[in-house]
């Protein structure tokens, strides 16, 4: 490889790092946001329904569409149950490291929407490193698309944490870690990916969005309807899919 090729390379991956640091930064701001202001229970319900609907059109609209163009679709079906698999083993992992540090199980819910919302910033990330390898213009559609949904997300996973009792430091390190995900996944997107089989990567879509699917049914609107309901819920959740295909079919 030339010294100009490289140094393309890596002109493209600083582009890309740039371009995943909007939609961390609108989830940094969405936590922000939550640690400000005084969030009752049915204001956080409401938010994690909103989340959820997000979560789900990122799966049903970006994800498994995707991930289904594949020469052979069985591969990333099998993927996708995978993905429930993974969520299982995350759930056990943070279960079992709370019992070990001798915690309760209260924050073990908040704990698996972080990482919920953690594996949809990296499967963000991937997108948007594999896009930008495509075209540079497409990676800045999906990075600047990626903002609005990203705020209520961050929000709702923050405002989470704050009730189930996380101290505020912890709180707002936890909003800054939400970086490394969508970084990470970034630059897997850009390097590993970029010479994997086509399979592979779609592959890799599925299995997030398994998780993700799980995540949304199994932790946040459990843990949303945990606090007092409201009327409201299902347009939320139907709002924050919404939400997320119009800045699908827009940007």
């Amino acid at each position: 490889m030339s010294t100009h090729e490289k140094a393309a390379i890596m002109e493209g991956f600083i582009l890309v790092l740039a371009l995943a640091a909007l939609p961390a930064a609108g989830n940094f701001l969405g936590g922000l946001t939550a640690e400000l202001l005084t969030v009752s229970g049915r204001a956080l319900s409401l938010s994690l329904h909103l989340a959820a609907g997000i979560v789900m059109a990122v799966v049903g609209l970006e994800l498994m569409p995707e991930a289904l163009t594949a020469s052979d679709p069985w591969v990333p079906i099998l993927a996708f149950i995978g993905g429930g698999a993974l969520f299982v083993g995350i759930e056990r992992l943070i279960g079992s490291i709370r019992k070990r540090l001798g915690a309760d199980d209260e924050a073990s819910g908040p704990l698996a929407i972080f990482t919920g919302v953690s594996l949809d910033l990296f499967s963000d990330g991937v997108m948007i490193g594999t896009a930008t390898v495509l075209n540079p213009s497409l990676g800045l559609l999906l990075a600047i698309g990626q903002v609005p949904a990203d705020v209520p997300e961050g929000f709702a996973a923050i405002a989470t944490l704050r009730r189930a009792g996380i101290r505020r430091r912890t709180r707002i390190l936890m909003a800054a870690a939400f970086a490394a995900p969508i970084l990470i996944g970034a630059t897997l997107g850009y390097f590993a990916l970029r010479q994997a089989p086509e399979i592979l990567t779609l592959a890799v879509l599925a299995l997030t969005g398994g998780a993700l699917t799980s995540v949304v049914f199994e932790e946040m609107i459990t843990e949303a309807h945990e606090h007092p309901t409201s009327k409201w819920e299902p347009i939320a959740l139907t709002g924050g899919f919404a939400l997320f295909a119009a800045i699908s079919a827009y940007t």
